[in-house]
């Protein structure tokens, strides 16, 4: 018999505090939650709570109704006997403000696994011990320990081995603009720099562990608007499991639980063979983790998933009619994380093939 959850899925602990918006993103989780589920969301989302309720209930989406209206982990205490479901189980950031105690009772061998492969430096060492295809990847303990930068390739990208939100991810072209970068960075953090991957299709690759047990969950192809990653589409023609499963296995072993997901590159050479490079384990729920569990739910063949702009301050003023979602059809949008509509943003599945994706699309924008 599956055990009641408590979902807590607030950002904050590891998140850039300057993203405006990022504090209501707790109430994307409902939709992945069942009836007898507890969810913790943030109270400024109360506003929007009778809109979403009726818009999941006129498209047959289940969810939990017990609602306590603060994300404080220190709830957490007060249902033992509750299965916990964390965004991020610890604190990305590394930064005071997250009680590492509290995780560690819950699950040390979780929190543990899940701080080991959220350093992308750990990453890359153990994929080359594992044999895992990445990207040419250079790792240091600090700055002091970059030397020659000559024998980097260029372009290539600094990144510290913790980041979150890309904040901490730099583009260099050549020597002299890593060597002004590098100087704007903290003397004690590691840093790793890695070529640029000559390539605009990435992929998601999700797994899920319930009961010690290693899932395939999806993989997605992302949605990109230049360089910058806007959204999800599944399925994808691509399905390399078999480039990240030896460190999917090696940390389920470890003890991580629930979700966590890699961002794979897709490369083609001359010869028109595709290669797979791993690029990152994303140790936790991740963008495409709340459209790819509700579209199980809704047994939803074909979608995608995009965060809007919208001139609206409130759910209520959304004219969705004619194109929501239809349990019969499998056609329609989806509201994903609604609480953002707060600040003019709103992140919609659309579900049906890429021709009536399209024209979705096309109809969702006139309205937003």
């Amino acid at each position: 018999m599956t055990s009641h959850k408590i979902f807590n899925h607030d950002i904050m602990v590891c998140t850039d505090q300057r993203l405006i918006g990022n504090h209501l993103y707790s109430g994307r989780v409902l939709g992945l939650t069942e009836p007898e589920d507890i969810i913790q969301l943030c109270p400024d989302l109360k506003s929007q709570w009778n809109i979403i309720t009726e818009h999941y209930r006129r498209i047959g989406l289940s969810h939990s109704t017990n609602i306590i209206w603060d994300v404080s982990y220190k709830i957490l205490e007060d249902y033992p006997q509750y299965n916990v479901s964390l965004f991020f189980f610890g604190n990305a950031t590394s930064k005071v403000g997250c009680d590492e105690d509290r995780f560690r009772q819950i699950d040390s061998d979780w929190l543990n696994t899940v701080k080991f492969i959220n350093s992308k430096n750990n990453f890359i060492q153990l994929a080359q011990e594992l044999g895992v295809s990445v990207p040419l990847t250079f790792c240091f303990e600090n700055k002091a320990a970059i030397k020659d930068f000559s024998k980097f390739p260029y372009p290539c990208y600094l990144k510290t081995a913790i980041s979150v939100n890309g904040v901490g991810i730099s583009r260099c072209e050549n020597q002299q603009q890593l060597d002004e970068v590098i100087k704007t960075f903290p003397d004690e953090i590691p840093l790793q720099i890695q070529e640029e991957v000559a390539t605009l299709s990435f992929l998601n690759v999700q797994y899920s562990v319930e009961g010690s047990k290693l899932q395939r969950l999806a993989i997605t192809s992302q949605i990109l608007d230049g360089y910058a990653h806007i959204g999800n589409r599944y399925p994808s023609k691509h399905q390399p499991w078999e480039t990240v499963e030896p460190i999917a296995e090696w940390i389920t072993q470890r003890g991580i639980k629930e979700i966590f997901a890699f961002d794979v590159a897709v490369v083609e050479d001359a010869t028109n063979e595709t290669r797979y490079l791993a690029i990152e384990c994303n140790p936790r729920f991740n963008g495409a983790s709340y459209p790819t569990g509700i579209a199980k739910k809704l047994n939803i063949p074909s979608w995608s998933c995009e965060m809007f702009k919208t001139q609206y301050r409130s759910l209520e003023k959304l004219d969705l009619s004619d194109i929501e979602f239809n349990e019969k059809t499998k056609t329609g949008v989806v509201i994903i994380n609604w609480g953002t509509v707060l600040v003019g943003k709103i992140l919609i599945l659309i579900a049906g093939n890429i021709q009536q994706q399209h024209e979705l699309t096309a109809k969702l924008k006139e309205r937003l």
